[in-house]
């Protein structure tokens, strides 16, 4: 790998997994238990849940454009947002998690294995690290919401420690 994508492979991994800006994005997932992810503040459009959901649905269909397929685009964002508020019990809600974490390990991999700036045949204009890194500025931003969300609820920082506190 030439050390200009090394260099720009590195920087995508801590972004992916969250570094400096923000805590690691598991830290701020992992202790969400179902009733958490489920509750709801009225003046909010949407959950924990939601919003975990929301973000895994873009970094799936991302993930399959940074590896050269084509995915249909939603006939409307709004089919990106679950209707349900919350998961049906505790290990649905740990399920997900799990599967968006599994998620941007795979991204993480892509980074690494990849050459970044290569166009992508199926997305003419776009590159697999121009791709990763709308996964990792994408799930930033519902990060951030989903850390006010838990403030909101006093369940911030996370036993992993959060800053600020």
């Amino acid at each position: 790998m030439e050390q200009s994508n090394k260099a720009f492979s590195d920087t995508l991994v801590k972004s992916l997994r969250g570094e400096r800006g923000h805590l690691p994005i598991k830290n701020a997932l992992l202790d969400i238990d179902m009733d958490l992810a489920g509750k709801r503040i009225e003046e909010l459009p949407y959950t924990i849940y939601q919003l975990v959901k929301h973000m895994t649905y873009w970094q799936e269909f991302l993930l399959l454009f940074a590896q050269g397929e084509r995915p249909e685009l939603p006939s409307d964002v709004k089919e990106s947002w679950p209707v349900e508020e919350g998961p049906s019990n505790e290990e649905e809600w740990k399920q997900i998690i799990q599967y968006f974490l599994q998620g941007i390990e795979q991204a993480c991999t892509i980074a690494q294995t990849v050459q970044l700036d290569k166009s992508l045949e199926k997305w003419p204009g776009e590159s697999p690290g121009g791709v990763l890194r709308n996964i990792a500025s994408h799930n930033s931003y519902h990060l951030g919401e989903i850390v006010l969300i838990r403030r909101l609820f006093s369940a911030w920082p996370p036993p992993t420690g959060g800053y600020p506190a």
